[in-house]
Parts: structure tokens; C-alpha cells; sequence
């Protein structure tokens, strides 16, 4: 299984272009829909916990899951199939890149590149929204959350940081109520 994750990751990482957030919906299609690992509910878990961890995303998300389906060899397996695509591309590119680096032909493809990218992120945004299940309420809070990381350039860490906080107050709150 250890060959079949790293194979998994390597795919996921080498054949996503734009890496991160972009990743997301290719690693739960790969991950939760066709190799059935982690049920959903694990995979969310996932994007959470390495959002509130430092490091890249994807690359968080791999070490989790790696982790949570077969330890330490596990999330050593993912984390390298998930970043050795990036290090073997950005290597190939720095060795000719004086060749490239004025070609108008190179340019034009990455700038069609980035509304595939842009498409990608507001899938999973959608996707995570969507299977989230947030009552309304919730959502208010997400949009508060996005309004403050954006306009108010809030941190996101002080943001999970203060919801996690304000969280555990309402729930023992509410757990005081209903004894």
C-alpha cells in the first residue's frame, strides 16, 4: 500500500498545476472518491488541521492522511510524493531557464494557465461548502472570516485560533443549558 499512496501523491503532485489550494479537489477525487482511504468527514478534518499548520496545504494534507492511514512510514511516503514532482520540475526548469526566460510563447502559456487555476480553487471552495453542511449561521461566519482575512488583513491563524476558543466557550455554554 505504501507504493500505491507514494504513486498516488506523486500523480496528484506532478499533473496539478498551481499546487495548494488547487490541489484539494484532485487530492479528495484521488484520495476519498476513487481509492476510498479516508470517508469524507476525515478528508475535511484533514484540510483543517493543515490549514492551521504551518507549511503548504497539500503538502499538509498528504502528511495527515499519510499519517492516519499508515503512521510515520505513511506520512513520509505521501509527503515526498507530493513535493518530489515540484523539486524534479523546478529543477529541470532553473537548469535551461536562461533559455526560456524571454520567450513570449512561455509567458502566454502561464498566463492561460492561472483561470484553470483560479476555476480549481473555487471548485473545492464550492465542493467544501457544499459537503461541509453549514447552517446559516455558520456560513455567516465563514463570509465574516473571509471579509476579515482579506479587508482587514487579519491573520488566518489568529482567525481558526479565536474560533476554536470561541467554540469551546459556546459549547460548554450550551452544555451548562441543557443540564
Amino acid at each position: 500500500m505504501l507504493f500505491d499512496m507514494f504513486k498516488t501523491f506523486f500523480k496528484i503532485g506532478a499533473f496539478t498545476i498551481g499546487g495548494g489550494y488547487a490541489m484539494i479537489p484532485i487530492i479528495q477525487k484521488e484520495v476519498v472518491d476513487n481509492k476510498k482511504w479516508v470517508e469524507e468527514d476525515k478528508f475535511l478534518d484533514a484540510i483543517a488541521i493543515a490549514q492551521g499548520s504551518p507549511g503548504p496545504i497539500a503538502v499538509n494534507i498528504s502528511i495527515y492522511l499519510g499519517y492516519e492511514l499508515k503512521g510515520l512510514k505513511g506520512a513520509l511516503t505521501c509527503m515526498l510524493g507530493t513535493i518530489l514532482p515540484s523539486f524534479l520540475i523546478i529543477l529541470l526548469i532553473a537548469t535551461v531557464f536562461f533559455q526560456f526566460r524571454n520567450n513570449p510563447l512561455i509567458e502566454k502559456v502561464f498566463l492561460g494557465v492561472r483561470p484553470a487555476v483560479v476555476a480549481l480553487i473555487a471548485s473545492a471552495v464550492y465542493k467544501l461548502t457544499k459537503r461541509s453542511k453549514l447552517g446559516l449561521n455558520k456560513l455567516f461566519i465563514s463570509l465574516l472570516t473571509l471579509l476579515a482575512i482579506v479587508f482587514l488583513k487579519i491573520s488566518p491563524i489568529y482567525l481558526i485560533l479565536i474560533g476554536g476558543f470561541t467554540s469551546i466557550i459556546y459549547n460548554r455554554m450550551k452544555t451548562e443549558d441543557n443540564k
